[in-house]
């Protein structure tokens, strides 16, 4: 996709939503600002964005993706800053290439796509919000470091895991301290990066927005809480003591992923923790049983809402910024072919982007948003529902039916809801 004269004036046009390079995202009270102007943003999970930028045909899918995206308003992503181990995990393939091939081994190589993005993406005036390391096994996350310290076997992290023993395996990661060493190590690895592409360190590069602990990191136990929230608190404190120009959150669900508001609360009032976050996942919730979505929707829409507000509740106290940096719903039918119908989901994002249009009005604590995901031009093969090597990288991870809750490039109607509402933070 060529830079139009119509891409040129949409990004000089939208000076409050967008970033200004060479300038840090700071908050102030319970906004985020930028060159001390309010700072609010309607953004996308873009977690593949450094793969992408790792070889020269994600590289050109890459630069059109970050066109398309800007002129529709879209300059905030949620990217992942580095997959752990490689092989099958919880029966299923996970992200790869990995940036921690094995405990302390690091292909720095990886990281060149992750250069490659962030020097794109400042050419755009976006920024990007940068998880560490994830809960979930599809990137190997805390699962493989705790393979690599023998607190699970090779054999029972290859096969599929019941719920219950995914719980009692991942809360173990907290109280592990080589486990913790081995993630810190690569944190720091990261953290210290000069940018390849642009030769900016990544600690003085004003394009990384904030630095995330983790994708969804939780608990899993009760017994586990007090360990997990001293490792939010240590860790977010040695980010702070690397790099003072950046932001720093969790990258928490909310009260759902906490075992409690308590501890959501707790862990989100510490010092170093900048601002807040939750996820939305009815599907994933139970929130709805029909397949058509449609039987239960006013129950997924009453409980979105009711969800939000009790954190921005909680988060006002605080005085603190909160996003909403995840949410999704699978289209009408569950489908997941471009293109098909996508009317509750098309409900429920207008739904949250009015939520954080009426709080930039009010100056209440929802500063932004990021929908789950953009996926752009991808395409699954059609040959089977899970991701295989080879195939295009979409915003679904691997053990995910691809395209499930993928917003592509040609879902008009999706793109519709997104530019209403950030034209609208022109204003």
């Amino acid at each position: 996709m060529k830079r139009t004269i119509t891409t040129l004036f949409f990004m000089c046009l939208i000076g409050h939503a967008q970033p200004q390079s060479g300038h840090f995202v700071r908050v102030a009270g319970n906004q985020f600002s930028l060159q001390e102007r309010p700072y609010h943003f309607i953004g996308a999970n873009y977690w593949y964005g450094g793969l992408l930028g790792s070889d020269s045909a994600g590289r050109y899918r890459l630069i059109q993706e970050l066109d398309f995206l800007v002129l529709k308003g879209v300059t905030n992503l949620r990217v992942m800053a580095g997959a752990e181990g490689e092989g099958p995990i919880n029966g299923v393939l996970r992200v790869e290439p990995p940036l921690q091939i094995a405990a302390g081994v690091f292909d720095e190589s990886v990281l060149f796509g992750m250069d490659f993005l962030l020097a794109e993406m400042a050419k755009r005036n976006m920024k990007a919000v940068l998880f560490l390391s994830n809960n979930w096994e599809w990137s190997g996350g805390f699962l493989q470091y705790l393979n690599w310290n023998d607190k699970i076997s090779d054999s029972v992290l290859a096969r599929k895991l019941a719920w219950d023993e995914m719980r009692d395996y991942v809360s173990k990661f907290y109280d592990c301290k080589p486990c913790v060493n081995q993630y810190t190590s690569q944190l720091k690895l990261i953290l210290n990066r000069k940018n390849s592409v642009n030769g900016i360190a990544y600690t003085q590069d004003p394009t990384i927005m904030s630095w995330e602990l983790a994708n969804e990191p939780r608990p899993m136990r009760p017994s586990s809480v007090r360990a997990y929230r001293r490792w939010i608190r240590r860790t977010s404190s040695l980010i702070k003591n690397i790099d003072k120009n950046h932001l720093v959150t969790t990258g928490s669900e909310g009260d759902i992923g906490s075992e409690s508001m308590q501890v959501f609360k707790k862990v989100h009032s510490y010092r170093h923790i900048d601002y807040a976050t939750i996820h939305i996942w009815p599907k994933n919730w139970g929130w709805f049983k029909d397949t058509s979505i449609g039987k239960d929707y006013s129950t997924v829409i009453k409980n979105t809402v009711d969800y939000v507000d009790r954190h921005a509740m909680v988060v006002a106290a605080m005085k603190k910024p909160l996003v909403i940096e995840e949410f999704g719903l699978p289209r009408d039918l569950q489908l997941f072919q471009p293109g098909s119908e996508t009317t509750f989901r098309d409900a429920l994002y207008d739904t949250i982007f009015r939520m954080l249009d009426r709080s930039i009005i009010n100056k209440g604590v929802i500063a932004g948003c990021n929908f789950w995901a953009f996926s752009g031009m991808g395409r699954a093969s059609g040959k089977q529902l899970l991701w295989r090597k080879g195939e295009d990288r979409l915003g679904d991870p691997p053990m995910e039916e691809q395209g499930l809750n993928s917003v592509f490039d040609v879902d008009a109607s999706t793109w519709k809801i997104i530019e209403k509402y950030t034209t609208s933070m022109i204003r």
